[in-house]
């Protein structure tokens, strides 16, 4: 997605000021917003803190061995570099793009969108 519908925010000085939890994953504010970023690998991911079935917060989760997190209530899986649904139950997780910045760590918001930060 091109920076121009893109709103990008600082969430932390560093990935190593990130404090991830054992699973993999951290609950991070971005602006107003709680998210979360997910490390699989090198590669970090920003989703959606709350699970769009039941409300399942991903902190209490983790993050399977394909790099998908699940939700602790029902086992749902989300692809963390898509959000797609990957247990087949047709729901869909929000997730933005990363950056790793000499200036710190941003995740990028669409301008003017529901989910997104104006």
């Amino acid at each position: 997605m091109a920076d121009e519908v893109l709103r990008w925010i600082k969430v932390a000085e560093s990935v190593a000021a990130i404090s991830f939890a054992p699973n993999g994953i951290a609950e991070l504010a971005a602006g107003d917003r709680t998210i979360c970023i997910g490390r699989h690998g090198d590669a970090l991911y920003a989703f959606a803190h709350k699970c769009p079935h039941a409300s399942g917060l991903f902190i209490e989760g983790y993050i399977d061995a394909m790099g998908n997190v699940v939700c602790p209530l029902h086992r749902y899986k989300f692809a963390m570099r898509n959000g797609r649904n990957i247990t087949g139950e047709g729901y869909f997780l929000k997730n933005w793009p990363v950056e790793i910045r000499e200036e710190g760590v941003f995740v990028g918001f669409e301008k003017g969108k529901l989910w997104g930060l104006l």
